[in-house]
């Protein structure tokens, strides 16, 4: 039914370019209606990720505006919304782009089976992903559970190059009325910290792409040695955008790959990195109980601390811990944390503080402008040993040691603890109007003394996992 409006639901794809259920759409010759609908899934994201989505969201709608469209917010649940917007205007169809965590697969199941019996067309785009987790397979047929064979399966796939941004994209012949941005708050929840963490965000389709440009241009020459310096400007930080769909994963591949193709050394590193994203969605597509559960079953019986006090100085950035430390006051001040570390963060929670890693998963989910459930879930599982391609439950982080390592003059400690700088940063001074009020911190404070001895930590977290195995084995 070409003269029907279609429905366009918009989720985690703000972008013009490289979107496929975008491209689609303009092809088709009928009158597009985007909608956007803060459903009770998306209500129930983290302080951070609802306040940068609502600000994505704002920066797609003005793209909409400027090729002849607009979007329309809705608030319910996703069902009733659309159901009711295919009474108001006609629609004939419904598309929308996947996702691939527990709670949207459950959604999304139950709209497509109603609307396609309520006779509407019902169609899920790919988009999100370079590869489909349903169509990568071993050799019998399985799903892969270790990195390094998914990505010689993957790396000679063919990825379809990405599609221009639609120069129009046909109005209907009158819009359903919409909810303004503005009057759901979004950023409620974030408080005062959200002016602090502003200036650190790249918000919209125009400087992702910048910002991917910058970097073929430059850091990923030198990628896959200098991206576990945190100090230096190193790595793309692309990963709020792929978060929220502002750039399309296809644009990066083959940015990468040309700059590869080019010989710059780090491209084909950067690649990879790339690919451990989908490695992520390919987990949490399979095992949907990664998110929620270990990975592996017979650490259910491991002795992990629920939520407790180390725990909670740990959230503060107030281990005494100076690479810890610096790693969550990042978070407070920028939204994000650079990755290498996020490994000694959720390390040293998961090993020298023997806390569940589910304790780091939410906070991180609550903090992180660049939350990804599927990333999220496989990150603290590798870093708790109880995920997949985990390193060993012995491999113990040890803060000091990765320090002198990877920020040997102390510079990304110093940018964000004003206590240890003689003559504190902007970023460093940040983290104190971030954080709550409640927490009664200072920089004028002396900075904390070492909460755990790190041997002694270290040597905690091996007896654990030694009387683990033992109660295995007398079972």
């Amino acid at each position: 039914m070409p003269e029907t409006p279609l429905i366009l639901w918009v989720r985690r794809d703000l972008r013009l370019s490289d979107n496929p259920m975008l491209s689609q759409a303009a092809q088709s010759g009928r009158s597009v209606i985007p909608v956007f609908i803060l459903d009770p899934e998306t209500e129930a994201i983290g302080a951070a990720a609802k306040w940068r989505l609502g600000l994505g969201l704002a920066a797609f709608a003005k793209a909409l505006e400027a090729i002849g469209s607009r979007l329309i917010f809705r608030r319910g649940e996703a069902l009733s919304v659309l159901r009711g917007l295919v009474k108001e205007t006609g629609a004939g169809a419904v598309h929308w782009a996947r996702l691939y965590d527990p709670e949207a697969i459950a959604r999304d199941k139950v709209v497509k089976a109603a609307l396609r019996a309520d006779g509407v067309e019902a169609v899920s785009h790919a988009g999100h992903l370079l590869f489909e987790p349903m169509s990568v397979q071993t050799g019998q047929g399985g799903y892969y559970k270790v990195y390094s064979p998914f990505w010689r399966a993957v790396k000679g796939l063919d990825v379809a190059a990405p599609a221009p941004a639609p120069k129009r994209l046909a109005a209907p012949t009158s819009w359903p009325d919409s909810a303004q941005l503005d009057d759901w708050q979004m950023a409620r929840a974030m408080r005062r910290g959200a002016s602090v963490v502003l200036p650190h965000q790249g918000i919209g389709e125009a400087v992702a792409q910048e910002r991917l440009s910058q970097f073929l241009d430059g850091p990923v020459e030198r990628y896959k040695e200098a991206r576990d310096f945190p100090a230096q400007e190193a790595t793309s930080r692309l990963s709020e955008n792929l978060t929220y769909g502002e750039i399309g994963p296809r644009m990066v591949w083959h940015g990468g790959m040309r700059a590869m193709q080019e010989g710059r050394a780090g491209a084909e590193h950067f690649l990879k990195e790339l690919v451990w994203r989908e490695f992520a969605y390919h987990l949490i597509y399979h095992t949907p109980h990664i998110a929620t559960r270990n990975w592996r079953a017979e650490w259910d019986s491991f002795a992990w601390r629920d939520d407790n006090e180390d725990a909670e100085r740990w959230r503060r950035g107030m281990t005494g811990e100076p690479f810890v430390d610096a790693a969550m006051r990042e978070m407070y001040v920028t939204g994000t944390m650079h990755n290498r570390a996020r490994m000694i963060a959720a390390s040293y929670l998961t090993k020298h503080l023997l806390t569940d890693w589910r304790v780091g998963q939410r906070w991180f989910a609550e903090c992180l402008t660049d939350w990804d459930p599927a990333a999220n879930a496989m990150g603290w599982q590798w870093a708790a040993g109880s995920g997949p391609d985990a390193a060993l439950y012995f491999r113990v982080f040890n803060p000091e040691t990765q320090a002198e390592k990877f920020d040997p003059k102390a510079a990304y400690r110093h940018r964000f603890i004003a206590e240890l700088a003689r003559k504190p940063g902007p970023e460093a001074l940040s983290y104190f109007d971030a954080v709550p009020r409640s927490w009664g911190l200072s920089a004028q404070a002396r900075y904390p003394a070492r909460m755990v001895d790190l041997a002694a930590g270290r040597k905690r977290a091996l007896d654990a996992y030694a009387a683990r195995n033992s109660d295995a084995d007398a079972t």
